[in-house]
């Protein structure tokens, strides 16, 4: 089936009887508030990041540092919106590059050692160096609404810590999500989100 850009943008529609805390892959788009531009601007098809844009590439970074359960992958941030895959690894798909139920190992895909600290860069696709690191500790599985959840709440508390800033809604109620259920549709979201900035103009949420 031919990849639709689209599918990311209508109201996600939980599926019944789906356990979204089963090992997996999955796409996410979150919005802002009104889809307000609240994190940077894009000139020439590069984003260059401000204040709060900042601390939303580094609140992401830590939900795969305090998360022992998910990897995370590519990731962008757009004036309005953030789009990335998180990916959950349950007791039956162990190795962090497992993408679905299937344990797929795509061989393009590798896992980024997280004994670096990240280095972010303005305007650039990060794909996070996040592994799920080994733990004696059984702790329950994070759901995919768990870790949007916990990601949205940390950002909202440290943007409106910031000078002038107080009481701001951040993020629109909900969020869209996809399940990535096989190689060839991880590549082509990867590759969605890896050029989404030089397609701004075209984009639904352009303001």
């Amino acid at each position: 089936m031919t990849f639709n850009p689209n599918l990311h943008r209508r109201r996600s529609i939980r599926l019944q009887g789906y356990d979204y805390s089963q090992a997996g892959a999955y796409f996410i788009t979150i919005c802002t508030h009104d889809r307000m531009p609240l994190f940077g601007e894009i000139v020439d098809g590069v984003m260059t990041l401000n204040a709060a844009g900042n601390i939303v590439s580094e609140e992401w970074q830590k939900t795969g540092q305090i998360r022992h359960q998910i990897a995370l992958h590519e990731f962008v941030i757009m004036p309005n919106h953030i789009h990335g895959i998180i990916q959950l690894v349950g007791a039956d798909c162990t190795h962090p590059d497992c993408i679905g139920p299937n344990c797929t190992r795509p061989d393009e895909m590798r896992a980024d050692s997280d004994e670096q600290p990240a280095r972010i860069q303005p305007g650039r696709v990060q794909r996070a160096p996040t592994v799920p690191s080994p733990t004696s500790i059984i702790q329950p599985a994070p759901t995919v609404g768990d870790v949007v959840r916990g990601f949205k709440s940390s950002v909202t508390k440290r943007v409106n810590a910031l000078p002038g800033v107080s009481g701001q809604r951040i993020w629109q109620r909900n969020y869209y999500e996809h399940i990535i259920r096989n190689e060839n549709a991880y590549l082509k979201i990867a590759e969605y989100i890896q050029t989404n900035p030089q397609r701004w103009e075209m984009d639904t949420y352009y303001v």
